[in-house]
């Protein structure tokens, strides 16, 4: 067994399953393991690494700033903090954010902020308000938020957990329309479920969730996360309805690669409930954050990597389509955020993750059946069809196998 990987495997807890690779370095779309072989990276870190390993202006941003000041917590003002959070507000077209570190705690910021709106603005009796989630949601794991899943492994043993939620099938509005109560304050939603699969709603389903929740007067909280930030080809996935929601949650991608930075953002009168003491974080908002969040956001818009997301992410699908072969099921997505489900009647997702990266291609399975395709926004028209390239040859010669065995 490599030494790293034996090393790992002997302190780290077996949370993780990973892929038998040992990474040491990475630049633009690439990763290179600790024998030198070099790879295509098509996951992006679940979309954390969005602008590629070691952007030059995202180094020098982190660097600059570490000289001068990295953290000294939100006991004080600083001089880089205004300025992220302004950017951050006019690109999504919110009027106030709340910073803070991972993706799960600004979900858990979001939580928070609904329900206290909904005691406090709505009116809801106290203790009474209810958030309505989605069926093969994946918001974290947190005990609140693996509580609110329908993933029984995310659950199991980790009970007994919070209440106040109330699940529904993913792209029914009706079913939002018939779960809303009186004492609903929020609706929490990915755009495009990343975890569950990469799975797509229906045309108009979350424009029709957004019209539910104004006639309630329920908060529309959109968790873009994964799918925020250029990675569906818009700067929101939420903008494909043309919805613009109370809330929104961002993460991964808005750390440019390099350190975990989350925002919750909303309308004023949402995040007015919050007063001093209310909610903080020891690191959320730091400088170093603020400065690399910001360069983030600035390389995103001035390198156009939203158009690039877009266009290639239509030549992405389109061309995985195209392949003629019965070990896919079906190819999902939007941008560079697709899905490839997988036959399991020829191989699981796993086993084609692991072909893949023999060939020098680095993706992860979710749920054993769908191979994620989520490659970096700089990622290159000649490094796609690489990728294509590889991707069709694992896929037919996994067909050609199970083809062989049948025969003989």
């Amino acid at each position: 067994m490599n030494e790293y990987i034996a090393r790992e495997t002997q302190f780290s807890a077996a949370n993780y399953q990973p892929i038998p690779v040992v990474l040491s370095r990475g630049e633009g779309a690439y990763l290179w393991d600790d024998q030198g072989k070099q790879y295509l990276d098509l996951m992006s870190a679940y979309s954390a690494v969005s602008l590629g390993h070691s952007h030059p202006r995202l180094l020098r941003a982190l660097n600059e700033q570490a000289g001068k000041l990295a953290v000294c917590s939100r006991a004080f003002y600083t001089d880089k903090l205004g300025a992220f959070l302004e950017r951050a507000c006019q690109l999504t077209q919110m009027e106030k954010a709340l910073p803070m570190n991972t993706g799960a705690e600004a979900v858990e910021t979001a939580l928070k902020a609904a329900r206290k709106w909904g005691y406090q603005v709505k009116g809801i009796a106290a203790d009474q308000a209810e958030i309505i989630v989605c069926s093969g949601n994946f918001h974290g794991r947190t005990i609140t938020i693996v509580g609110m899943s329908s993933e029984i492994q995310y659950r199991n043993g980790f009970g007994p957990f919070p209440g106040g939620f109330k699940q529904i099938p993913f792209g029914d509005a009706q079913a939002l329309e018939e779960a809303i109560t009186p004492n609903t304050a929020a609706f929490l939603v990915e755009p495009i479920q990343g975890e569950a699969g990469i799975i797509v709603p229906p045309p108009g389903y979350l424009k029709r969730c957004e019209q539910l929740c104004r006639e309630n007067n329920v908060l529309l909280i959109c968790d873009e996360i994964q799918t925020g930030l250029g990675r569906t080809g818009k700067l929101l996935a939420s903008q494909y309805d043309q919805v613009k929601p109370d809330g929104l949650i961002l993460g991964k991608a808005l750390g440019g690669g390099l350190l975990p930075v989350s925002l919750f953002l909303s309308r004023e009168e949402v995040m007015n409930v919050f007063t001093p003491g209310d909610h903080g974080s020891t690191f959320g908002g730091n400088p170093l954050a603020s400065a690399v969040g910001l360069e983030a956001l600035n390389v995103l818009m001035e390198e156009n990597l939203i158009l690039k997301s877009e266009q290639l992410g239509l030549y992405l699908i389109n061309r995985l389509r195209s392949l003629d072969n019965p070990v896919i099921r079906e190819v999902r997505g939007r941008g560079l955020f697709v899905g490839i489900e997988i036959d399991s009647d020829f191989a699981t997702a796993r086993e084609v993750c692991e072909a893949l990266a023999l060939r020098g291609l680095l993706s992860k399975e979710t749920h054993d059946t769908v191979v994620r395709i989520a490659p970096p926004l700089i990622i290159t028209h000649g490094q796609i069809d690489t990728a294509l390239h590889g991707i069709e040859q694992v896929l037919n010669e996994i067909y050609q196998l199970q083809q062989a065995r049948s025969h003989g």
